[in-house]
């Protein structure tokens, strides 16, 4: 009898593990984070965001909360998550879903990139230094993109510090300006 209790405990605790995060609650996790250093420091996760980016003339970039990503070819949307009280290195991995195949993928890094075999996602993973426990990932909208629900999931050490489910949906048309009657 005995047995049963503990592994239903273990289910609702992976199945509590494995929820999306929620934009702007902070979510702890119990383990710790295996470090090149001998110092490894616990992950809590405080915050995360996706959206649009902007850059404005003086070279700031801000992010704009959406699920709605338009249809633009160079318009840059993306993720970010503020890990509580973090320093150091940290490496993470992103799972990219599409609804179909887009034309093309493209990257930098294609050292720590790699397809499904439908094309339909893609695996980042990358390691970063950061002073203030951010971690981020961006991508452009380039020809040939589809457009439908997308799926963000960024991992680290193999359990799911956030999820990001959004939409690519095309430009609105802009009605036309009519000149004044005289």
């Amino acid at each position: 009898m005995q047995p049963r209790i503990w592994v239903y405990s273990i289910a609702l605790t992976f199945s509590w593990l494995t929820s999306p995060v929620l934009a702007g609650e902070p979510v702890n996790f119990p383990y710790i984070l295996a470090q090149n250093n001998t110092k490894a420091q616990p992950i809590a996760v405080n915050k995360v965001e996706f959206g649009v980016l902007r850059v404005d003339k003086g070279g700031k970039v801000t992010l704009i909360p959406t699920n709605k990503v338009p249809l633009l070819e160079g318009t840059v949307y993306g993720w970010r998550v503020q890990l509580r009280d973090y320093q150091g290195e940290v490496t993470w991995r992103e799972v990219f879903q599409l609804p179909q195949r887009p034309e093309t993928w493209g990257t930098t890094n294609t050292d720590n990139f790699s397809l499904s075999t439908d094309g339909t996602a893609a695996e980042t993973k990358r390691t970063d230094l950061t002073k203030d426990g951010v971690i981020t990932n961006s991508w452009t909208i380039a020809a040939g993109d589809p457009m439908g629900k997308h799926i963000i999931e960024v991992y680290i050490d193999d359990r799911r510090i956030a999820a990001f489910e959004f939409e690519v949906v095309p430009v609105r048309q802009q009605r036309p300006v009519s000149a004044p009657r005289i």
